[in-house]
């Protein structure tokens, strides 16, 4: 496991009961130290209680990647390339998964591109863990549902095993394009949700706005890369609504403080957290500028964030275009 963040403590939990060691990357000494003494993250999720017994711990990636088969990623997707800098270790045979619900800035690359491109890792070694889950419910141990989608099923259902819980239902995918794209978008759909909701807009209208919303991912996902996806499954649409509505939403709650006035650099330093939609909505505006496909409220969104348009004023105007 890489990340010790809220996902990356979650899905430690839910590991550990199904495997006889997990080596953990976990940057900061000082927290690895309480994690050791106090078997709890004293950051994140810290009323989940670890069984160090089965933990390796250490803050030398180089030492977790070298022993490890199977490398999971739960670093926010804004930090990945620095996170990887120390790596000197190959992991072209490593068995790399993505929980990262983001996209590299700067390189507008979903997280398997960036391994292929930087580390070689092809995408048959490549795997995507998603769909509705937040940490905060998996740390309460409700019924929550994980798709891992790969081009293998076999390492597909490696993985569920892995994460098997009595409150974990898992599904298998083979669309790790889709399945990593559709939660990236998802976040840029949940900041446009807060948005509304901060401007003081109703459920009426966040019915509406997140229906176009799902329109809006499968027209990308159709024009990009098409596949025999059903786009109201769970990892599609339902990691959409979840992130559009849920109170453990990062990014409904950024758009919901800059609806209400903050500007973007006050709303991420008054967060404990990373908006991973913050930074997908910068990339997916160029990545569009090549497939050209209709997305007015990605493109609200970017307007409002990046070219400092009123919130008031450009969501007045996207009510206009949906239906």
């Amino acid at each position: 496991m890489i990340g010790n963040g809220s996902w990356g403590t979650a899905l430690v939990k839910l590991i550990l009961p199904n495997t006889e060691k997990l080596s953990w990357y976990v940057r900061n000494q000082d927290d690895i130290t309480f994690i050791q003494k106090y078997r709890h993250n004293p950051k994140y999720l810290s009323s989940v209680e670890l069984f160090t017994e089965k933990l390796i711990i250490s803050n030398d990636i180089n030492k977790i990647a070298e022993q490890s088969d199977i490398l999971i990623f739960a670093i926010p997707s804004a930090f990945l390339k620095e996170a990887m800098k120390p790596l000197t270790v190959d992991i072209r045979k490593k068995y790399v998964v993505s929980a990262i619900k983001g996209i590299i800035p700067g390189e507008n690359l979903t997280i398997a591109e960036f391994f292929k491109e930087y580390y070689n890792v092809p995408f048959n070694l490549s795997g995507v863990i998603s769909g509705p889950c937040h940490a905060e419910e998996v740390a309460l141990e409700r019924l929550s549902y994980l798709t891992i989608a790969s081009k293998s099923i076999r390492q597909a259902n490696a993985i569920a095993e892995l994460l098997n819980a009595h409150f974990i239902k898992t599904i298998t995918s083979k669309d790790i394009y889709g399945t990593e794209y559709a939660a990236v978008l998802k976040n840029i759909y949940a900041i446009a949700a807060g948005i509304c909701h901060g401007l003081g807009y109703g459920d009426n209208f966040q019915a509406v706005l997140v229906s176009n919303s799902i329109q809006e991912i499968k027209r990308f996902l159709d024009k990009t890369y098409k596949n025999k996806r059903k786009i109201n499954s769970s990892a599609y649409l339902g990691d959409l609504l979840v992130t559009a509505y849920s109170q453990f939403s990062r990014n409904r709650t950024f758009g919901n403080m800059i609806g209400k006035g903050y500007t973007v650099r006050s709303a991420q330093l008054e967060m404990s957290m990373v908006a991973e939609g913050y930074y997908s909505v910068s990339c997916l505006h160029e990545i569009n500028k090549k497939h050209n496909v209709k997305m007015p409220i990605a493109n609200a969104v970017y307007n409002i964030l990046y070219e400092k348009i009123s919130p008031a004023i450009e969501i007045k105007i996207l009510t206009e275009n949906l239906n």
